[in-house]
């Protein structure tokens, strides 16, 4: 319980605040092919569905989503691109329908460091100190959803210095070990010793590392690498949007057409097979349809996933003559 300190004392208030909708029981079950679980003990579906820049056609798209079979939901308490309270208008009337329980769905949030905030619209009081900001912002959270807890909390981007950064994972550790957030994870962290410094500081390790998946970071090849010997999952995000180049690529339309998939699909199943959760965003019910299919219907041979590492490495080597951009 976290009473007791100024910031816990925060956090029960605002939940006490919190009004919620209990959903009635629910048949709608996806099969366990479509999940993987956490270092946190944490059923987490191998595809998310990513809110982001969904604006005012977040309920529709968020609703839509969930009835093809989505049971992963990304968003972010950070009005600049993501509708938070329109993602828990479209649970919740899920919920009303008996479409699916709270149970069913994996929800994850963020905390989005003022940096990354829209100046005149900040869901937090950003003159208050990190742990704060972080304690408000999960509470904000929770008023938009509608709910009693997340399955996962993400820090957005580390912040501006390695002691504030710290500062605000205590605060995401305090909320996890209250049981308001079943795992906590790292967003937007492209240099490896910034991740090892805050894994060997953690008393709540991270369970997950959300990052743009894109040549630019060389593919996050290394950090990757050491994920994957930590049991954290890596998530990736601009899978497509991205990689024109990969999905072009002979390598990939060859084994789409050997498979009867499109090039997006394989690449989703690339990175499933790694033992990454992909984000996709779309709103396109047919590619939404699709991208389900990636997960459940097919898999790569570890033949053809070492086909897919050496185009990415070759991707690399031509980038890394290049000034990388900051990301």
């Amino acid at each position: 319980c976290l009473a007791g300190s100024g910031g816990g004392l925060l956090l029960v208030t605002a939940l006490n605040t919190v009004a919620l909708r209990r959903p009635m029981a629910s048949s709608a079950a996806a099969g366990e092919w479509m999940y993987m679980t956490t270092n946190a003990g944490v059923r987490m579906p191998k595809l998310i569905y990513g809110t982001a820049w969904k604006k005012e056609r977040t309920t529709e798209l968020v609703e839509e989503a969930i009835e093809m079979g989505f049971r992963g939901i990304d968003t972010a308490c950070q009005p600049r691109h993501y509708r938070e309270d329109l993602v828990g208008e479209a649970i919740q009337n899920l919920f009303d329908r008996n479409v699916v329980t709270r149970e069913d769905l994996f929800l994850q949030t963020k905390y989005t460091p003022p940096a990354g905030q829209d100046p005149n619209n900040i869901p937090y009081n950003p003159r208050a100190g990190t742990t704060t900001q972080v304690l408000e912002s999960f509470n904000t959270s929770l008023r938009n959803l509608g709910v009693e807890y997340v399955d996962s909390l993400v820090l957005h981007s580390p912040l501006n210095t390695p002691e504030k950064t710290q500062q605000a994972w205590r605060a995401m550790e305090e909320i996890q070990m209250a049981g308001k957030a079943k795992q906590i994870g790292i967003s937007n962290c492209y240099d490896l010793k910034t991740l090892q410094d805050l894994h060997s500081n953690a008393r709540v390790k991270p369970s997950v590392l959300q990052n743009r998946f894109y040549v630019d970071s060389l593919y996050d090849r290394e950090l990757r690498k050491w994920c994957k010997g930590q049991n954290i999952i890596y998530q990736s995000f601009w899978t497509l949007t991205a990689n024109p180049g990969l999905l072009y690529s002979p390598t990939l339309k060859s084994l789409a057409e050997k498979h009867g998939k499109t090039s997006e699909q394989v690449l989703f199943r690339y990175l499933i097979d790694s033992g990454a959760a992909p984000l996709t965003g779309t709103t396109d019910r047919t590619h939404m349809r699709q991208d389900l299919d990636a997960v459940k219907d097919f898999s790569l041979s570890s033949e053809e996933v070492s086909e897919i590492d050496k185009l990415i490495d070759f991707a690399c080597e031509k980038a890394s003559t290049r000034t990388p951009r900051r990301h």
